[in-house]
């Protein structure tokens, strides 16, 4: 899997390609879990390339989830395949996690919930 970054004074899109697999997964908490990370009022996880995702991948996300609510970060993921989307789904942790379907609609609410 392959992680590019982009970042502006309080935003910062993660755009995820490939599959987010065991050994993958480890670049996506470097990611998550660096420190400077939740200075960003609201960090994007584009999905839209995202082909296949593992319990190791979805690990990494609820194991850094508290501590973007605890820093008041919005982290919202955005634009997933049905099929990435429905192990969220399955889970629970659509209800649990921000999920939207664009990059607008992540921009959106991460505005009205900061």
């Amino acid at each position: 899997m392959n992680i590019t970054k982009e970042a502006t004074e309080d935003t910062l899109i993660l755009r995820l390609h490939g599959e987010l697999d065991a050994s993958s997964a480890v670049n996506l908490d470097d990611e998550l879990s660096d420190d400077t990370i939740t200075r960003y009022r609201r960090v994007l996880v584009d999905c839209t390339h995202l082909e296949y995702i593992s319990s190791a991948g979805i690990g990494v996300f609820v194991a850094n989830l508290q501590r973007f609510q605890d820093a008041s970060s919005n982290l919202i993921l955005f634009g997933m395949k049905d099929k990435v989307y429905n192990v969220f789904e399955i889970l629970g942790l659509d209800a649990l996690m921000t999920i939207v379907g664009t990059q607008d609609e992540a921009v959106a609410h991460a505005g009205t919930n900061a």
